[in-house]
């Protein structure tokens, strides 16, 4: 049981749970705002800031070691 969970937190989380944590923020900020609304727009904007956030981890990471 313990590899078990090992296993998946290596696999969501992995080296990084800053990128882990923006992912989440945005996927649970997302289906709030499509739970909300009706329209093809949405999906557009989760999308965008989904890879926001992405890039936002990885510039942070990136400064961080330098």
């Amino acid at each position: 049981m313990k590899a078990f969970g090992r296993f998946w937190w290596d696999f969501l989380i992995g080296d990084d749970p800053k990128i882990a944590v923006s992912v989440l923020v945005v996927l649970v900020a997302g289906a709030i705002v499509v739970a909300a609304t009706s329209g093809g727009w949405p999906a557009a904007a989760i999308a965008g800031a989904l890879l926001t956030a992405f890039v936002a981890a990885v510039v942070l990471d990136v400064r961080h070691n330098r």
